[in-house]
């Protein structure tokens, strides 16, 4: 101690206090494929680049019903305690509501918990996992941290090209990843298309339909995976409580498929991933569906009122069966990202592609819809319809 200033002089080490790097720069030895690449980065938040509208991240913009938010507030009482591993309650609710057997369901920690517990049941040393792109941008991540190789496919004309992929199918294709609706494009690839892919593919490859936006879904036509996995014992499907439901920090997702294919998924599991007060919000929710449906009705209408008014103001929009509308822009992405950002608008930018701009409530709607209209009005270059 510094008698003549009462400080503690190892307060002052920076050695001590962390506030410089150890000397020596040996660390332990991990994986070569954890230095090539970097962690999942999502849009940046508002508060870092002063922005107010959020609509970068596909969350509905409504929070918790009441009876919801009581069923958050009863799970905190039992938080000492550990959840159930395997959501019992929550899957028995699951398979009720979609009239699947209990062991056709399997409940983890977010779509992308889900996902990656499948990656895990199929990796070997050189397998290989398929999906389109552009699609989910948490895929090859996945794949390659679960060490095996990506195979992308081109999109044709923002859709999935299924007759491709099915030609790209090899012995060493484990997993195929189908994103419908596709996210960002928000297209989707219909009953029939699928039908013929699955009827492709071997049955020793496993298909992932991965359906987080499918409650958004209104085109009749559009594949269901809940109407196939029967006939088809290699395809499952995969959904999340994240979107429609409003649950996205809790991080409830799950999955239907063959029992025999569930059960391989299940021994994937991390212990007591999924929360207590996740499976009682989750449940809950359930139990609101109808007014929850009402909410995704409204993100729906306000869907087509956004691309609508895209449309007139002269944009190029693909037909979107997501929350999100799609917007490709190649090089003048970045230029348009910042001039909604100075406006207070956040989206999603995907660097020299487009952008995903996810739909809110009316007022942030309108917010973008504005915003669109004067970088239009300026003169910008920017892949635009003909009048």
């Amino acid at each position: 101690m510094d008698e003549r200033s009462g400080r503690n002089a190892a307060a002052d080490d920076p050695e001590r206090t962390g506030s410089t790097p150890p000397r020596t720069a040996t660390i332990p030895r991990f994986r070569p494929v954890v230095g090539r690449f970097l962690d999942y980065r999502p849009a940046a938040e508002p508060e870092a680049r002063g922005a107010l509208v959020k609509l970068s991240q596909n969350e509905s913009p409504y929070g918790p019903l009441p009876s919801v938010e009581k069923a958050l507030a009863a799970g905190l009482r039992g938080i000492n305690r550990y959840p159930d591993n395997h959501a019992v309650p929550l899957v028995e609710a699951l398979a009720g509501r979609l009239r699947v057997p209990d062991e056709s369901v399997v409940v983890g920690a977010g779509a992308v918990g889900v996902i990656q517990m499948l990656l895990q049941a199929v990796a070997e040393p050189g397998a290989e996992i398929m999906y389109a792109w552009r699609s989910f941008e948490a895929y090859p991540l996945l794949v390659s941290l679960a060490g095996m190789a990506n195979v992308q496919v081109p999109l044709r004309e923002e859709r999935h090209d299924l007759a491709a992929m099915a030609d790209a199918v090899t012995e060493r294709t484990r997993l195929v990843f189908v994103c419908n609706p596709n996210n960002p494009t928000g297209t989707v690839v219909s009953q029939a298309e699928l039908t013929a892919f699955l009827d492709r593919v071997p049955s020793t490859c496993l298909v992932v339909l991965d359906e987080a936006y499918q409650e958004y879904v209104r085109d009749p036509e559009a594949a269901d995976g809940l109407a196939l996995w029967r006939d088809h014992p290699n395809l499952v499907a995969v959904r999340t409580f994240s979107k429609a439901y409003g649950l996205a920090g809790l991080r409830v997702g799950y999955l239907v498929g063959h029992p025999a294919v569930a059960e391989a998924v299940r021994k994937h599991t991390v212990p007591y991933s999924v929360n207590g007060v996740a499976q009682a919000a989750a449940l809950a929710s359930l139990a609101a569906e109808d007014e929850l449906l009402e909410r995704v009705e409204t993100t729906v209408k306000e869907r087509a009122r956004v691309a609508g008014a895209l449309l007139e103001q002269g944009w190029d929009v693909p037909g979107s069966e997501g929350n999100f509308v799609w917007l490709r822009l190649g090089e003048r992405t970045a230029d348009f990202a910042d001039a909604c950002a100075s406006e207070g608008v956040c989206l999603r930018p995907f660097a020299g592609t487009g952008v995903r701009v996810s739909i809110g409530c009316p007022e942030e709607n309108d917010a973008f819809i504005a915003v669109a209209a004067d970088y239009v009005r300026r003169g910008a270059d920017v892949p635009v319809v003909d009048p």
